[in-house]
C-alpha cells in the first residue's frame, strides 16, 4: 500500500510511520522538518504547505490512503480537504483526540470535571475536525481514530479494545493506550477498513 503520512516526524506520526514501513508498506513522508527523518526501505520524504493546498494535492496524488497526523491547531480542516479531494485520493484517516469521546451519555470527556485546560483548545478544535468530516466529506472514505484519554510512549503490545463513540476505560478505570498500540490500530484500519465515514477508538 502506498501512504501518504501529513505530520511524519511528530510524537504519533513517527509511530505510524514506523509501523507502516516494518509492515512493508511504501510511505510517503510529509513533514516541515524533514531532515529528521533517516532513509528507510520504502520511505519517501517530501517537504509540503499544509496551507496550500495547490501545492500539498500533488504530493498527496497517486497514494492509496492520506494519513493526517497534525496538531489540530495547527492545521486548517478547510485547505486539508481541499488538498485531500484535488489529490483524487479516497481513503482519508485522521490521528483523532479523545475530548469529543463520551464518558456518559450526552457527556463529553472535554465538558467532564477535571478536564486539564491545557489540553481544552486542541481537544476543542479536534471535535471541530470530526464534525466538519462528517459534514463535509461524504465523497471521501474517511476514519477518525481517537485515543484513550491518557496516550503516552510505551510498548507495542498489539492487544488493545476498540471503540466507536464512548471512552474506553479498564477494570481500573485508567483511560489509556500506547502510542505504538495506537499506530498498530491505525495502521490495521489501513489495511482492512472496519470505520468508513466513522469514528472509533482505541484502548486497553
Amino acid at each position: 500500500m502506498k501512504i501518504a503520512l501529513i505530520g511524519a516526524t511528530g510524537n504519533i506520526g513517527s509511530r505510524v510511520l514506523n509501523e507502516a514501513l516494518t509492515r512493508g508498506h511504501s510511505v510517503t513522508a510529509i513533514a516541515r522538518k524533514t531532515a529528521a527523518l533517516d532513509a528507510r526501505p520504502g520511505l519517501n520524504v517530501q517537504a509540503a504547505d499544509l496551507h496550500q493546498p495547490a501545492a500539498l494535492a500533488p504530493v498527496l496524488a497517486g497514494h492509496d490512503a492520506v494519513v493526517s497526523a497534525v496538531h489540530f491547531l495547527a492545521s486548517d480542516f478547510g485547505k486539508l480537504l481541499a488538498a485531500v479531494r484535488q489529490s483524487g485520493v479516497k481513503r482519508w484517516l485522521m490521528v483523532g483526540g479523545a475530548g469529543s469521546l463520551e464518558v456518559a451519555p450526552g457527556l463529553k470527556l472535554i465538558d467532564a470535571p477535571g478536564f486539564p485546560e491545557a489540553y481544552r483548545a486542541e481537544a476543542a478544535k479536534g471535535g471541530e475536525f470530526l464534525e466538519a468530516l462528517k459534514a463535509q466529506a461524504a465523497d471521501l472514505d474517511w476514519s477518525f481514530l481517537s485515543p484513550s484519554a491518557m496516550i503516552v510512549p510505551g510498548e507495542r503490545t498489539g492487544k488493545f479494545r476498540l471503540g466507536t463513540d464512548t471512552l474506553l476505560s479498564d477494570a481500573n478505570g485508567d483511560s489509556r493506550i500506547s502510542m505504538e498500540d495506537y499506530a498498530v490500530a491505525l495502521v490495521d484500519e489501513l489495511e482492512q477498513p472496519k470505520h468508513i465515514r466513522q469514528r472509533f477508538t482505541v484502548g486497553y
